[in-house]
C-alpha cells in the first residue's frame, strides 16, 4: 500500500482518481491546487504525487520546482490534457518520474502507478543496500588489534582519500582481499559509483575479453546486441580483479592498453570509449616470481604496483581471532534469528591455538556451523568442529608459507616428547613444501638422506616397529 497525492482543479477527474486508486488499497488524498499540496506536504510526504499541468494560480511546473526540496523521494507525475513535446522535457529536467495524458476514463493510469510501484520497490532496496553496505565496510568495521592489522588500517585510511591511485592486494586466499577493496570503494569519494568485482578465475578465457571490454552487435555469433563490459559498468567507481594473477598473457597485454590508454574498445567495435574508474587488484600468488618465470608481464605488474598492500594470515595476527569471531557470531546469529550471544573460555582457547589454513573465510565458516548448532546462548567447545579439537594436539604449526616459512612450536612438558617435536617439524615442513621431499630438507637445512632416514624412523614408531 502506498500514500499518493492527486493534485487537479478538475473536481470530476480528482472524484474518479481517489475511487478507483482507493479501491487498490493505496491511501489516496486530493487536493486542487498547488499551494493547498505544498502546505500539506510540511506534514506528510506521500510515495507519489500526480499533478496537473494547468491550474489557476500556481501551475504545475513552478509547484514541482518547489515540492522537489520538500518531498525529494515522491515520485512526481505530471497530468496535462494538452501534452507537448518540450513541455514533457521541461518536467523530466525540473525531477518529474513520468508524463500522463489526462482523460476521464483513466484507461492510462494503472500502468504508471503499477511502473511507478516498481521502481520505488527497486528504488527502497537499492537504499537498504546502500545503507547496508555502508556499515558492513566503514573502516570502524575493521578487526584490528594486532601490530600488522593496526598498519595496514593506517594505509587503508590513506589510499581511500586518493581514490585514483592503483592498488594490488596480496595475500592467501580467504585472507579478506575482496572485503578490504570494497572497504576501500566505499569510504572513498566514490562509493557512490558502482563497485565492480571480477574474478578472473571464474569467467572462461575465451569469454573474458568480451565480458571485460564489451562487444557491439554482430560481433560474434550469438552477439544479437550491443552490451557495455564490466569496465564500462565500472565507470566513475572501482573495478576490481580479482586473482589477476591467473590471466593468460595475451589478456594481460589488452588489459595493460586500457589502463595506459584509459580507453578502450568493445568486441567488434571501432570506436574508442574513455573510461574512468579505480583499479584494485588482488592474487594470492607471488607476481615478482611469476613475472622472473615468465608468466605475468613485468610492464603490467610495474603498472598495478603503485600501492601493494599485503594482506597477513590469520595465524599472523592472532590478537585478531576472538574479535573476529565475535563479530562472525553476532552478524549469524541475528542472520538465522537465535539468541547465541557468547562464546565460552574452552572454544575461545581452541579458536586461538587453530592455525586457519583457510584464513577468516574459514574462521567465518566455523562460527557460522557453530551457532547453527548451538543450542544456549553460548557458543561452546562441543558446537565446533573436529578439526579444531584435533588442532590442539598438534606441537608445531605454520606461521606463513612465504618464501621463508616459520613454525610455532608449542610443547607441552610432560606431554610431548622430543622425538614428538621433531616429527612434527618434520611433517609441517614436508607439507609446506608441497610433499616435496628434496625442498624439505633444503628447508630444514639437512641432507635428503638424512630426512628419508628420519621420516622411515617416524614410520616405524607409528607402527609399533
Amino acid at each position: 500500500m502506498r500514500a499518493i497525492i492527486f493534485v487537479t482543479d478538475d473536481d470530476a477527474v480528482r472524484t474518479s482518481i481517489a475511487r478507483r486508486l482507493g479501491r487498490s488499497q493505496h491511501t489516496v488524498r486530493t487536493f486542487d491546487s498547488g499551494e493547498a499540496l505544498l502546505e500539506a506536504l510540511d506534514h506528510e510526504i506521500p510515495d507519489i504525487i500526480f499533478l496537473d499541468l494547468k491550474m489557476p494560480g500556481m501551475d504545475g511546473l513552478e509547484t514541482l520546482k518547489r515540492l522537489c526540496p520538500k518531498a525529494p523521494q515522491a515520485l512526481t507525475i505530471m497530468l496535462t490534457a494538452y501534452g507537448t513535446v518540450e513541455v514533457a522535457v521541461e518536467a523530466m529536467k525540473l525531477g518529474a518520474y513520468d508524463f500522463l495524458i489526462k482523460s476521464v476514463d483513466l484507461s492510462s493510469l494503472d500502468p504508471v502507478v503499477n511502473r511507478a510501484m516498481e521502481f520505488l520497490k527497486l528504488q527502497r532496496r537499492v537504499q537498504l543496500e546502500t545503507q547496508q553496505a555502508a556499515g558492513q565496510y566503514a573502516l570502524s568495521a575493521l578487526v584490528a588489534e594486532s601490530p600488522k592489522m593496526r598498519m595496514l588500517v593506517a594505509h587503508i585510511q590513506e589510499l581511500a582519500r586518493n581514490a585514483k591511485t592503483t592498488v594490488l592486494l596480496q595475500g592467501e586466499t580467504g585472507t579478506g582481499k575482496e572485503f578490504i577493496a570494497r572497504v576501500l570503494h566505499h569510504n572513498s569519494p566514490r562509493q557512490g559509483s558502482p563497485f565492480v568485482g571480477v574474478n578472473c578465475t571464474a569467467i572462461p578465457q575465451e569469454l573474458f575479453e568480451s565480458e571485460l571490454f564489451g562487444y557491439e552487435r554482430g560481433a560474434f555469433t550469438g552477439a544479437y546486441e550491443r552490451k557495455p563490459g564490466l569496465c564500462e559498468q565500472a565507470e566513475g567507481g572501482t573495478l576490481f580483479l580479482d586473482e589477476i594473477g591467473d590471466l593468460n598473457l595475451a589478456m594481460q597485454a589488452k588489459l595493460l592498453r586500457v589502463l595506459q590508454e584509459r580507453s578502450l574498445k568493445r568486441l567488434g567495435g571501432r570506436d574508442e570509449i574513455e573510461v574512468e574508474f579505480r583499479l584494485i587488484a588482488a592474487t594470492n600468488r607471488d607476481l615478482r616470481r611469476e613475472v622472473a618465470q615468465g608468466r605475468f608481464r613485468e610492464d603490467l605488474f610495474y603498472r598495478l604496483n603503485v600501492v601493494t598492500l599485503e594482506l597477513p594470515p590469520l595465524r599472523e595476527r592472532a590478537e585478531d581471532i576472538l574479535p573476529l569471531a565475535i563479530q562472525a557470531l553476532i552478524r549469524h546469529s541475528t542472520e538465522f534469528r537465535k539468541d547465541v550471544r557468547d562464546i565460552d573460555a574452552e572454544a575461545r582457547a581452541l579458536l586461538e591455538r587453530y592455525s586457519y589454513p583457510g584464513n577468516i573465510r574459514e574462521l567465518h565458516n566455523i562460527i557460522e556451523r557453530g551457532v547453527i548448532f548451538c543450542k544456549g546462548k553460548v557458543l561452546t567447545a562441543s558446537d565446533l568442529p573436529h578439526e579444531l579439537h584435533e588442532a590442539q594436539q598438534l606441537p608445531v604449526t605454520a606461521l606463513t608459507s612465504e618464501q621463508h616459512p616459520r613454525l610455532r612450536i608449542e610443547m607441552v612438558l610432560g606431554k610431548h616428547t622430543l622425538e614428538d617435536i621433531e616429527q612434527a617439524i618434520i611433517e609441517e615442513t614436508v607439507r609446506l613444501a608441497d610433499f616435496n621431499k628434496s625442498r624439505a630438507a633444503k628447508l630444514l637445512n639437512i641432507t635428503r638422506f638424512a630426512l628419508d632416514r628420519r621420516l622411515k624412523k617416524a614410520a616405524e614408531i607409528d607402527h609399533g616397529g
